[in-house]
């Protein structure tokens, strides 16, 4: 088949949506398929094709969000004619959006108007967005309806709709999308993650609490900060923080302000090799998001058999098997996310490694083949 996958977010964009569409594209050609990307410019300049290991990069005119730090807007006075070009040229057998945004929706329309098979995956939930809107409590009450009823109406278009979980599924449901959507997980890849037969990880001489993801507001990356300011300084536990984000000032400052300077580690982004080795040289992963609609970052630790505590709220309850691969806390109790790490990192190592090892059986449902099979057949016609 003739792919076209439309993403509002794609590399070198970090963030779990622009990763799974690439993840997405690179499957389906290694299936044999031929697979094109509608995305945005990453940088300033007229739209132009570009080349990624065999998957074609249709990238349009875009222009830098002004209240995010790397977000880019198309707009469709600009390259509404340039989405009805590639569709003349490209003829796709497939469409499959991954928003609903100005992109995502000129392209609904026109595989509509086509009769072309439409795909639609939503990954977003206004609170990913709301941080970066500097206006009043009353009108991101607003922007919060208006955007539910938007993605309803763009994705009534599609053919066939998916989201990440099933609470994903809910929550559109909640929010007046029509309730005919299907719970497909992103997926993931869990032998990348496992330690090599004789690999060296070099374990650090002091506990290791790693989190991974965008140092956004909504990650609630001060909690895990406060939390560790809270654990016994003698235990001399550390924190890992892989990521970059417009919170890094503020983070930076909140560790040095409670004294645990010394223990907390920015590490900036990391290839996905010195990911891997972050992964597995830590004793627990944390993630303390309040919007995370499935967090594929979870799932990497989960595969590198990693116990993990993480928030009560959205889909993370769901990846936590209470006390048995490790715990929930309350979001915005740092006490609570403090006693919960110590109650894993204060167990006997045969008990952390028993926890370990069932985070990594509860990923086996997510494999990413199964996924690209789950595609696979929607693209081919199948409506469930």
């Amino acid at each position: 088949m003739k792919l076209l996958i439309t993403a509002e977010t794609y590399p070198p964009d970090v963030n779990g949506s622009a990763q799974f569409a690439r993840r997405l594209a690179h499957g389906m050609l290694e299936r044999g398929h031929e697979v094109h990307v509608a995305a945005p410019m990453p940088t300033s300049g007229p739209s132009r094709i570009m080349a990624d290991r065999g998957v074609v990069e249709h990238r349009f005119r875009s222009h830098h969000a002004f209240t995010h730090p790397y977000f880019r807007i198309c707009f469709p006075w600009e390259v509404a004619r340039e989405v009805t070009r590639l569709f003349d040229e490209l003829q796709p057998d497939v469409v499959h959006i991954q928003c609903h945004y100005i992109l995502g929706r000129l392209v609904a329309r026109e595989a509509s108007r086509r009769g072309i098979r439409l795909i639609g995956t939503n990954h977003f939930i206004p609170e990913n967005i709301e941080p970066f809107l500097p206006f009043p409590e009353w009108f991101i009450k607003g922007y919060r309806k208006v955007s539910w009823w938007d993605l309803g109406r763009v994705y009534g278009r599609c053919d066939v709709i998916t989201a990440p979980t099933p609470l994903a599924v809910r929550t559109m449901v909640d929010n007046g999308v029509a309730d005919r959507a299907l719970a497909v997980s992103n997926g993931i890849d869990a032998g990348h993650y496992e330690a090599a037969e004789g690999e060296e990880i070099g374990r650090q001489d002091h506990p290791v609490v790693l989190f991974c993801g965008r140092l956004a507001v909504e990650k609630n990356v001060n909690e895990l900060i406060e939390a560790l300011a809270l654990i016994p300084r003698e235990k001399n536990v550390h924190a890992e923080i892989v990521g970059e984000g417009e919170q890094l000032d503020r983070l930076t400052a909140l560790a040095h302000r409670l004294g645990v300077a010394e223990r907390v580690h920015f590490l900036g982004f990391l290839t996905d090799e010195e990911l891997r080795r972050a992964y597995l040289r830590a004793d627990v992963f944390c993630q303390p998001g309040t919007a995370e609609l499935q967090s594929l970052v979870t799932l990497e630790a989960m595969s590198a058999s990693k116990p993990v505590v993480l928030a009560n709220a959205r889909a993370l309850p769901h990846l936590a098997d209470e006390g048995r691969n490790g715990y929930l806390f309350a979001p915005g109790n740092p006490g609570d996310l403090a006693r919960k790490l110590q109650l894993v990192l204060d167990a006997p190592e045969e008990q952390r490694r028993a926890m370990g090892e069932r985070s990594h059986q509860m990923v086996s449902q997510h494999s990413f083949a199964r996924t690209l099979d789950r595609f696979e057949s929607l693209y081919g016609g199948a409506s469930r």
